[in-house]
């Protein structure tokens, strides 16, 4: 069996496997977990002040490099502040950056999608060899060519990262377009005479709304760790910003005697990520049996 239909054969199983789940009424322990931990997070982003224990940016110089404990559940940085508090205070910046990446990527892939497959051979072909050029870069590399260009900082990454994942959105998104342009009903609308605009807008795009979505959510993820890693480059948020990325660099120094000013805000980054992840795949599983 080759790695596609193996590929294959695994989404099947998976799908199957959610429908007999549905069929139960009984999500996935893993996408309830994914779940939960995910309103965490919202929650932290809403009420930052009523989740965190301690006020974020609060110094101490007594109370510096203080390992966890009761009072500081994840320790304390150099200057004495809340490494628990801080978490929760970046997790709306890292959360806003990851949402507006995606945004960003999911708009220029989807311009880029539309017109590959409703501006003609010509355009298709422009646009097809654009995209090739772009993926000759490798993602994250494409994103410091943007900030090298821009300038550093927190919305110049965010930028970054939104451009550099349209690539690969604008080719998921081109053939999911052509594939729903093949189907009866859009050859229907075609026979009744409806303008290519009427068709695009009544029945292209809103039949790839939900692959879209799913899109998104595994995209967050992405766009999450990117940032944070610009950011742990010093190239996007700059200390002593509570933001995840910016809070492992300040980490990295004090690794050895500090370890958990580097361990927690990665956790919460992998947690993120795989926590978007899961529910994004959990959406692509249903999207697929839902067919």
């Amino acid at each position: 069996m080759s790695e596609l239909e193996l590929r294959q054969t695994t989404v099947d199983a998976e799908a199957a496997h959610d429908r007999e789940w549905a069929r139960r009424g009984r999500p996935r322990a893993g996408t309830v977990i994914a779940g939960a931990f995910v309103v965490l997070l919202l929650a932290a982003t809403a009420f930052p002040a009523f989740v965190a224990t301690q006020d974020p940016n609060a110094i101490s110089a007594a109370d510096a490099f203080q390992p966890p404990s009761t009072a500081h559940w994840f320790g304390t940085d150099e200057s004495g502040r809340d490494i628990y508090s801080r978490i929760v205070a970046g997790t709306g910046t890292s959360l806003l950056i990851g949402v507006t990446a995606t945004v960003i990527g999911l708009a220029l892939g989807l311009l880029l999608g539309v017109l590959a497959s409703f501006g003609g051979r010509v355009v298709d072909f422009g646009v097809g060899r654009l995209v090739e050029v772009l993926f000759a870069f490798p993602g994250l590399l494409l994103a410091l060519l943007v900030i090298v260009v821009a300038g550093p900082g927190p919305v110049t990454a965010t930028i970054a990262v939104g451009l550099s994942t349209a690539p690969g959105y604008a080719r998921i998104i081109r053939g999911q377009l052509v594939s729903i342009r093949s189907s009866q009903y859009v050859e229907a609308a075609r026979v009744l005479g409806r303008p290519p605009r009427r068709i695009l807008i009544a029945h292209l795009l809103p039949n790839a709304l939900l692959p879209l979505v799913v899109l998104g959510t595994l995209g967050i993820g992405q766009a999450i760790v990117w940032a944070a890693a610009l950011s742990y480059l010093g190239l996007g948020a700059q200390p002593p910003a509570a933001e995840w990325g910016a809070m492992l660099s300040a980490g990295r120094t004090y690794l050895q005697t500090a370890w958990w000013m580097t361990v927690f805000p990665g956790l919460a980054i992998v947690g993120t990520t795989i926590a978007t992840t899961v529910l994004g795949r959990a959406l692509a599983r249903r999207e697929r049996g839902a067919r």
